[in-house]
């Protein structure tokens, strides 16, 4: 038995798209991020924000494959469907805002450190959330390897 035929149409799919789709989402944010600051940061394998959203790519990629077993009208579709929105509203605002808010108290950290006062130059982390762009990009990525997966677990059963 091939690993596509032990995954297929089971909880071990679900968990099979929503890894894949979260590592692949890491390794491109690693990728995009070295272009654009033309170094490489192995960190980013490992850290929230960024671009495309591990978080989006995931909840969707697990969400896609619940409905593409279950259906788009079970329960458990619902469900699934109700987390990946949660998850992506909370990674576009309330933890991209906590970002932002991390990023003005570093400057004001900053510039008071600069005047010789003794507080603690530890930075907040500022990466944190995603914008909608990086949200949607993620959920794109989850969708497709979701519909990927199938793909290739139907037509190596056959």
């Amino acid at each position: 038995m091939s690993f596509l035929e032990s995954i297929n149409g089971n909880g071990y799919e679900v968990m099979t798209a929503l890894v894949i789709a979260n590592v692949s989402a890491q390794v491109l944010k690693t990728i995009l991020f070295a272009i654009q600051h033309r170094s490489a940061d192995l960190r980013m394998l490992f850290t929230t924000g960024g671009m495309p959203s591990s978080h989006s790519s995931s909840v969707v990629a697990m969400a896609t494959t619940v409905a593409l077993l279950e259906g788009l009208s079970s329960t458990i579709t619902a469900i699934a469907i109700s987390v990946a929105v949660v998850v992506m509203y909370d990674s576009a605002g309330v933890r991209r805002a906590a970002g932002k808010q991390a990023a003005v108290l570093n400057q004001i950290v900053s510039e008071l450190l600069s005047e010789q006062h003794k507080l603690s130059g530890a930075k907040l982390k500022e990466l944190l959330g995603h914008s909608p762009k990086e949200v949607i990009a993620g959920a794109l990525l989850g969708f497709g390897v979701s519909y990927g997966l199938r793909y290739l677990i139907e037509t190596s059963i056959v």
